[in-house]
C-alpha cells in the first residue's frame, strides 16, 4: 500500500511554475506515488494505475479542469473498491476546493501535510462532501461532478476574467477584484462599452418542491462547499444539511451591495436581504435562451428546450487539512 498518490496535470498554468519542485519532493519520498498526465482524457487510466498500488490518499494537483475531471472519473469509473479520502492541492485560480478543505499558501507544504497526516489516523480530519452531478436531464447522459457552479451575470464574469484578465498575467487576488468591479458595473448599467462583460441574460431557476425564480439576475450560484472566500463558511455550514445551496441575486444595487456586506460580515442567509435568495434543495433546474453556467471551471449552456439538471451524489470523502 502507498499512503499517498499524487494526480498532477503539467499543462494547467500552475504547474508551469510549481511541476519541478513537485518532482523533485516525489523522487526524495518513496511514499509518494506520482502520476503525470498530459490531458485530462488520461485521467482514467491514471486512476486505473492508482488504485493498483491502493493509496490511502488521492492528491489531485491542476486546475480547475483536473480537479473537476479526477472527481467525475472517480465517481464513475469504479477504479477503486472504497474510493481513498481525495486532498487538492492549493494550485488553481480560484483554489475554492482547497480553501474548503483547509489547504492554503505552499502547494509544496500542503503536501507535506497530506502525508504527515496518512501516516497517522486520518479520521479525525476525513470530511464528507457532496458532489454536483450536471446533466440534460437525459437518462443515458453521463453526468458531470463539480462541486461549486456559477450562472447568470457571475458566469460572465468569471468568463471575463478568464479571457481578458488572467492573459495579463495579474496576481489572481487583483484578477480577481478586477473582474469583481468590472462585472458589477456591467451588471448594473448593461454592456454600452465593448471591453465589458456581456450582459446576463433572463434564466429560469427552479429549485424541487420549493418554486421558480424567473429575471436577469447579478449572481447565481450552486454548491456543495461549506466554506468560500468572503463568506467564511456557508449558511448551515455548521448543520449535518444534505443537499445543494443556491444563492441568487437580483439585478439591484441594493441586493447587491446587501449581499456583499453580509458575506464579508459572515452573516449571508442569517437574515432577510431584499433582492437576495437562498435555498437549498435535491433537485435543481437551470433554464434560458443560450445562458452559460460554469461547472468548476468547465462551461455549459442552459437552454429552454433541455435545461440543466443539478442534483447532489451521496458523500465523498475527504482530507481536510487544517486543524
Amino acid at each position: 500500500m502507498t499512503l499517498v498518490a499524487l494526480l498532477s496535470n503539467p499543462r494547467s498554468t500552475g504547474n508551469q511554475s510549481l511541476l519541478p519542485r513537485v518532482r523533485s519532493y516525489c523522487a526524495a519520498n518513496p511514499d509518494v506515488f506520482h502520476y503525470e498526465v498530459e490531458h485530462v482524457d488520461q485521467i482514467g487510466a491514471a486512476l486505473r494505475a492508482i488504485a493498483r498500488v491502493k493509496p490511502r490518499v488521492l492528491v489531485i494537483n491542476g486546475g480547475d479542469g483536473t480537479v473537476q475531471a479526477a472527481l467525475t472519473e472517480l465517481y464513475h469509473g469504479g477504479h477503486f473498491g472504497e474510493a481513498p479520502p481525495v486532498a487538492v492541492l492549493p494550485n488553481g485560480k480560484t483554489n475554492l476546493i482547497a480553501h474548503d478543505l483547509g489547504a492554503a499558501g505552499d502547494p509544496i507544504a500542503a503536501l507535506e501535510r497530506v502525508l504527515a497526516l496518512a501516516r497517522t489516523d486520518m479520521a479525525p480530519h476525513i470530511v464528507s462532501r457532496e458532489l454536483i452531478a450536471l446533466s440534460s436531464g437525459a437518462e443515458d447522459g453521463r453526468p458531470v461532478l463539480g462541486m461549486f457552479l456559477g450562472g447568470a451575470g457571475l458566469a460572465d464574469a468569471m468568463l471575463y476574467c478568464r479571457n481578458k484578465i488572467y492573459p495579463l498575467g495579474l496576481p489572481n487576488g487583483l484578477a480577481h477584484a478586477i473582474a469583481l468591479v468590472v462585472g458589477l458595473f456591467s451588471v448594473l448599467v448593461g454592456r454600452w462599452l465593448r471591453f465589458l462583460p456581456l450582459a446576463p441574460r433572463p434564466i429560469e431557476v427552479s429549485v424541487h418542491r420549493q418554486g421558480t425564480l424567473e429575471g436577469s439576475f447579478a449572481f447565481l450560484m450552486v454548491t456543495t462547499l461549506q466554506r468560500l472566500l468572503l463568506s467564511g463558511s456557508m449558511p448551515g455550514a455548521d448543520k449535518n444539511i444534505g443537499s445543494m445551496q443556491l444563492l441568487v441575486i437580483e439585478r439591484s444595487l441594493p441586493a447587491l451591495l446587501g449581499a456583499l456586506v453580509a458575506a464579508i460580515r459572515g452573516r449571508l442567509g442569517r437574515g432577510v436581504v431584499r433582492g437576495v435568495h437562498l435555498e437549498r434543495g435535491d433537485e435543481i433546474r437551470i433554464a434560458g435562451s443560450r445562458s452559460n453556467v460554469i461547472l468548476d471551471g468547465e462551461l455549459f449552456e442552459a437552454n429552454n428546450e433541455r435545461p440543466i439538471v443539478l442534483r447532489p451524489t451521496p458523500p465523498v470523502p475527504f482530507l481536510r487539512l487544517a486543524a
